[in-house]
């Protein structure tokens, strides 16, 4: 089927549901998981913070346990694994029309289109409902990396794979070593800053007052911290996402099942290992500075460097268990794979579905239920919002239709005709 559009013919449209591989969508399922629960200190609008002005600091044994899991396992890892796949996605979609025959420029501007649209609608959802918004930060990474990188040659994008890497370690991990080298840990951080979350207006009692909030933190986390990711090297993910593509490692697990083992051990052990003396520090069983501590201090750094490193392993994991899966007689457990790669299948929709069923029950403008929850009782809480878009999802999968902001985009994106 070719599609007219503005720019040009494009020889064929969306994937169609038997080109999808397993692996990328049961990663991008797991990895809402991971995001909804990660996005839980957001709404714990009432806790004390300590000196990282993000995870709460009070509340039991089993609160203190969660935040320390959350801070070594979760905080600032999902986020890697979300840029990667989104590399992914965006070089799977021009791979299937350029293999189809569209010209790449064409097939390129489709892409641009995207972007454009995730950054609007990054900004309606950072306004309406949570500031964190990644999708419009995203929309401009994919932007900026599209036009440079989507019709570049596997030499050059190593090349920038390299000097993002060095990057990386120069920006965030360089200052650090030079600092324990001197002696000086306390000199970074800004220890008992005003907390992180009120940038995110979750304890603000007028929606409008809120929103206003919202916006500005919204427009800042776009175009200023986005920016600043592609300049200080955090742009790799994406390129490894454009490469991991190209040589179809999610599709075809069982022919890298060699890098998988190792990124998946060397990555999850990496990740868990550099987020090990903030989590230690947060529940006090480290005794530093709260300066050395804090999110901008050294332990910061550290784990957010090496986050990186635990986001490329969970999704080595993932493809490592959809072979193993793929490969059983029988395969157990069917439906919960089918259900959780429906969510998968529909990210974007599953995404804002969860900002709209936290912000109105948490936030102190709706029913301002964050203000009794703990640290434990908030992961439950997000856990069962992750499970209704599970079901949803799952329902939609097997009446063989799309998630609603996927259709809406996908038209956006088209602007098809027969």
């Amino acid at each position: 089927m070719t599609i007219a559009t503005t720019e040009g013919p494009l020889k064929r449209g969306a994937v169609r549901p038997g080109e999808r591989a397993l692996a990328p969508d049961l990663a991008r399922g797991i990895m809402l998981l991971g995001i909804v629960l990660s996005n839980t200190a957001f709404h714990l609008w009432a806790a004390p913070r300590g000196p990282s002005g993000w995870q709460p600091v009070d509340g039991s044994w089993l609160d203190h346990a969660v935040q320390f899991t959350m801070i070594m396992v979760l905080d600032l890892r999902i986020y890697p694994l979300f840029a990667f796949l989104f590399g992914y996605g965006m070089m799977q979609l021009y791979l299937r029309q350029t293999t189809a025959g569209t010209d790449g420029r064409d097939a390129a501007r489709i892409l641009r289109r995207r972007s454009l649209w995730l950054i609007v609608i990054g900004l309606a959802h950072a306004t309406l409902l949570m500031a964190g918004d990644i999708i419009g930060f995203y929309g401009v990474l994919s932007l900026v990396l599209g036009l440079a990188f989507l019709r570049r040659g596997e030499r050059a994008l190593k090349w920038w794979i390299r000097i993002g890497v060095a990057l990386l370690v120069l920006v965030s991990a360089g200052p650090v070593v030079a600092a324990l080298l001197r002696g000086e840990l306390g000199t970074f951080g800004d220890a008992w800053s005003e907390p992180g979350f009120k940038s995110f207006a979750p304890d603000e009692e007028n929606w409008l007052t809120a929103a206003g909030i919202r916006l500005e933190t919204g427009l800042f986390v776009t175009f200023v911290a986005a920016p600043l990711t592609l300049v200080g090297g955090g742009y790799v993910l994406f390129l490894l996402g454009f490469w991991a593509a190209r040589r179809r490692v999610l599709e075809e697990p069982g022919r890298h099942r060699t890098l998988l083992r190792r990124t998946a051990v060397i990555g999850i052990a990496t990740g868990w290992l550099g987020g090990l003396p903030m989590a230690l520090a947060h529940v006090g069983a480290l005794d530093v500075p709260d300066d050395v501590q804090s999110e901008a201090g050294a332990l910061g750094v550290l784990r957010d460097v090496t986050g990186n490193a635990a986001g490329l392993g969970y999704v080595a994991a993932v493809a490592l268990f959809a072979h193993w899966w793929t490969t059983r007689t029988p395969r157990r457990g069917a439906t919960a794979v089918a259900a959780v790669s429906a969510v998968g299948k529909r990210s974007l929709s599953c995404y804002l579905a969860h900002s709209l069923l936290f912000a109105p029950v948490l936030a102190a403008w709706g029913l301002g239920l964050g203000e009794q929850l703990g640290s434990a009782t908030m992961v439950l809480f997000a856990l069962g919002v992750w499970l209704v878009t599970v079901a949803g999802a799952y329902a939609l999968e097997r009446a063989g239709r799309r998630g609603p902001a996927e259709a809406v985009l996908r038209r956006l994106m088209y602007r098809a005709r027969r």
